[in-house]
């Protein structure tokens, strides 16, 4: 069977966490002997192409494609308010451009409510990310290593960070919380890929430049799994996801996280994580040793089903009965 990957990771689009979860699924995938894989070449010839995002190159190449049409729902109406400028006249564009596929992958219980209710004419399967449980571990030598590149010395807690530097990301709160704690150093992973059409672009640019000193905005780095070692606690103040998959990153990677209470999060992590709603709580959690800790304690085991080898095999199966 063959299968051809298509998404489009342009430049900075790279980092963005639906190519990050592509390139996962993608080599997990070639396990699956019975499947003819291949990235962005031949969606003309494939039997199935996977898609993964749905700007105007993937629009194109849909129009070409002859097999089967899947598309992952990592994009939503929902999160686009305060991620994107004109996120109102984009969401409208989303019912007709799903109904082009011939499937849908949902990445989550809310992720499938929403995609149901847009477009309940489109079939569509609930399959969640998955996390390289062998590439995202504790590593002690990556963590020296990247302090000492930013001058991090061990004993000066991490907090973390790992997003666009956009509100829906939580940016504004990642700086509240970091002027309240002088002492911990906070770093934050990510940019600005939508350039100056991310919500609030000259205004974060501008507070990114007046930083605390306390604060990093490393932009993007070429090895992403070196900050989650280097770190103590993950901070995840997100307003919208349809996944989030850098929490499942973090713990895997063994770190207690801290993230804001919002239903996909509940439903997708459960007790794994620790919670705020109010942005001073956030204090009241870095200041409990005892919770944060045993949040560490149980944080990679908690990633054991979404390891991305079985959601791998959820994808080939599906390729399967759909081919069929």
């Amino acid at each position: 069977m063959r299968v051809t990957f298509y998404v489009e990771d342009q430049f900075f689009f790279r980092f963005i966490g639906c190519a990050t979860s592509a390139r996962a699924l993608y080599r997990a995938l070639e396990n699956e002997g019975d499947l003819e894989l291949s990235w962005k070449r031949g969606t003309t010839e494939s039997d199935l192409v996977h898609f993964h995002t749905f700007g105007p190159l993937a629009l194109g190449h849909l129009q070409r494609t002859e097999g089967i049409a899947v598309l992952t729902a990592h994009s939503t109406p929902r999160i686009n308010q305060g991620n994107i400028a004109f996120a109102s006249w984009i969401n409208r564009l989303y019912p007709a451009v799903y109904r082009k596929f011939d499937h849908v992958i949902t990445v989550s219980p809310p992720c499938h409510r929403e995609i149901s209710e847009m477009v309940p004419d489109v079939p569509a399967t609930l399959i969640p990310n998955g996390v390289n449980r062998e590439l995202f571990r504790p590593d002690p030598e990556k963590r020296a290593l990247f302090r000492e590149e930013y001058g991090i010395p061990e004993e000066e807690r991490v907090v973390l960070s790992v997003a666009q530097l956009t509100p829906r990301k939580g940016v504004y709160d990642f700086l509240h919380v970091a002027k309240a704690h002088p002492d911990h150093r906070f770093i934050w992973v990510g940019g600005l890929p939508y350039g100056a059409l991310s919500k609030d672009y000259y205004r974060i640019r501008n507070l990114r430049e007046q930083a605390g000193p306390n604060v990093i905005f490393t932009g993007y780095v070429d090895d992403i799994t070196a900050p989650y070692a280097a770190a103590d606690v993950f901070f995840m103040g997100s307003y919208a996801e349809t996944f989030g998959l850098v929490i499942l990153e973090a713990l895997s990677s063994g770190l207690p996280v801290i993230a804001r209470d919002i239903p996909e999060f509940r439903e997708i992590f459960g007790p794994s994580i620790l919670y705020f709603s109010a942005i001073d709580e956030v204090s009241e959690l870095l200041g409990d040793d005892g919770v944060v800790e045993r949040c560490r304690a149980a944080a990679r085991e908690s990633t054991l089903p979404f390891d991305i080898r079985s959601i791998a095999a959820r994808h080939a199966s599906l390729y399967r009965s759909l081919a069929a």
